[in-house]
């Protein structure tokens, strides 16, 4: 008889089943899934335009290939402040240092490209792929170009130096501040189109989205266009150096200005264009950008604040799901070899890339770095669109961390 029951039982059980299935929500689609665009921001982000930063680019490549420490330089210096003020940054502020660099050793030396024969690569990342020398050209007669070669001739001497930034001024929390920049010095005899003029014009283009009338941010955002890259970071050295110990002190107190708010992070743009893949067998590299073209977004998991900056990568991240208009951003923990290493332990940093830079960069996926093929006629629009969408990410999401608003 208690076997009869079961199959009651179960067949109850089972339409009461049925029964609470059939009132479930059907399951969101990937469009319901898909994070949501703030339309502000959205509006922010098409102020972004492709003619306008390739134009950026093109301005700073009339200073050759801007090494630090000569005439073409200082110029440049020059010219990046006159545009943020024409921008509406008019608050600009220089960074003043010396630069007297020890004598190289015996042998030569300089700031070459990573050991190629170690498996491991730079801030950790392991080698993998086609391995190309990456190294820097010092040869003048390399640039085809008598014009750009006479450009640059002059040569680098020790001495002051001279970097340029502007502030947007939060008007909730003037005291906390973002820190989005790139530098602006280059080497190799060409233009330095991409390592750095792509992202010195992405920080540039940022600085005049920002200023446009109308925009105010609760945070604030200050817009650095570091020197001395290529001779060992000495520009990001030196600002870090002067600055952190001002964080979040109000001069003249009872004023409401903070001279140097408190950092809640850095954010580095350094060669954002070329992604064509490995090099090929005999050296050379694909004319075409390859399939997988992405924005790379790298911290170092072996910094003090890599918690913080990983949490940072991720809501980069989510910017470019959001904002960016064609490539997708891939996170890396291996974050080195550019201006955010020096506030790495200071504060959460982050560094975007064309490629990773240890196990790609490294690897000479780039063959046109530090060398005399870095002018601006090398690229193609689909490369200068890929720096326009780190742009747009890194818009999208500084706009929402400091708290956007339009008037």
């Amino acid at each position: 008889m208690r076997l009869s029951v079961i199959p009651v039982c179960l067949s109850v059980t089972l339409a009461w089943a049925q029964l609470a299935w059939s009132q479930q929500p059907p399951a969101p689609t990937p469009a319901e899934l898909a994070p949501k665009a703030d339309p502000v921001v959205t509006k922010l982000v098409e102020g972004l335009t492709l003619e306008r930063y390739k134009a950026t680019i093109k301005g700073l490549t009339q200073f050759g290939d801007r090494r630090q420490g000569t005439d073409r330089n200082s110029k440049a210096v020059d010219w990046i402040e006159a545009q943020l003020k024409s921008y509406g940054c008019t608050n600009t502020e220089r960074i003043h240092y010396t630069y007297d660099p020890p004598p190289p050793p015996a042998g030569g030396g300089g700031r070459g490209g990573a050991n190629q024969q170690s498996p491991i690569g730079p801030g950790g990342s392991r080698r993998r792929g086609m391995r190309t020398p990456d190294s820097v050209n010092n040869d003048p007669m390399k640039q085809p170009d008598e014009k750009l070669r006479e450009l640059n001739s002059q040569p680098s001497t020790p001495g002051p130096r001279e970097e340029v930034y502007c502030t947007k001024v939060g008007t909730t929390h003037p005291e906390e501040m973002y820190i989005v920049a790139g530098h602006m010095d280059g080497i190799g005899w060409g233009e330095a189109a991409n390592d750095d003029g792509s992202g010195t014009a992405l920080v540039m283009e940022l600085a005049r989205v920002f200023s446009s009338p109308g925009v105010q941010t609760d945070r604030s955002i200050r817009f650095a266009l570091w020197n001395n890259e290529e001779t060992g970071l000495n520009g990001a050295r030196a600002y870090a150096e002067q600055r952190k110990d001002l964080q979040g002190k109000e001069s003249p107190p009872g004023s409401g200005k903070y001279p140097e708010p408190k950092w809640l992070g850095m954010i580095q743009h350094d060669m954002m264009m070329f992604d064509h893949g490995m090099p090929l067998k005999d050296g050379t590299m694909r004319k075409e950008q390859r399939l997988e073209a992405d924005v790379n977004l790298e911290y170092q998991m072996t910094s003090k604040f890599a918690d913080g900056a990983m949490l940072l990568a991720h809501k980069f991240q989510l910017a470019n799901e959001k904002y960016a208009t064609d490539y997708p951003a891939a996170i890396d923990p291996h974050m080195t070899n550019t201006d955010s290493t020096p506030f790495m332990d200071l504060v959460p940093s982050l560094s975007f890339r064309e490629n990773e830079r240890g196990p790609q960069i490294g690897n000479g996926w780039d063959t046109h770095h530090h060398q005399p093929t870095d002018v601006f006629t090398t690229f193609t629009d689909d490369d200068f669109r890929l720096g326009l969408n780190a742009a747009q990410t890194t818009l999208g999401a500084i706009a929402e961390l400091a708290g956007v608003k339009v008037q």
